[in-house]
C-alpha cells in the first residue's frame, strides 16, 4: 500500500472519530438543555475535550509544521497540551457518570 493511501486512510478515520465525537457530545448537549442535566452537560463537554479539540489541535500544528518547519519547536507542547486535553475530558467524562 502507498504511503499516500496510508496518510489518507489515516486522516479519514481520524475525521470521522472527531465527527462521531462531536455527534454524541452534541446528542449529550441536547440531553442537558431538555432535562437540565449537569452530568449530560459535564459528558458533553468531555467527549469534545476527549475527540474533537485535540485532534483538530495535533493536526493544526502537523500542518503548521510541514509548512514553516521551524515550528517543529512546538511539536511536543503541542502533543502534551492535546494529551491533557483528552485526559480532562475523560476526567469530565467520569466524574459526570459519578456525578448524583
Amino acid at each position: 500500500m502507498s504511503s499516500h493511501v496510508l496518510t489518507w486512510g489515516i486522516l479519514a478515520v481520524s475525521s470521522g472519530s472527531v465527527v462521531l465525537g462531536l455527534v454524541v457530545g452534541y446528542q449529550a448537549y441536547r440531553g442537558f438543555r431538555r432535562n437540565s442535566s449537569r452530568s449530560m452537560q459535564l459528558l458533553s463537554i468531555g467527549l469534545v475535550l476527549l475527540t474533537a479539540i485535540p485532534f483538530t489541535l495535533t493536526f493544526v500544528v502537523t500542518l503548521l509544521i510541514r509548512f514553516d518547519p521551524s515550528l517543529a519547536v512546538f511539536r511536543q507542547s503541542a502533543f502534551l497540551l492535546a494529551q491533557l486535553l483528552q485526559f480532562v475530558g475523560l476526567a469530565f467524562i467520569t466524574y459526570s457518570l459519578y456525578r448524583r
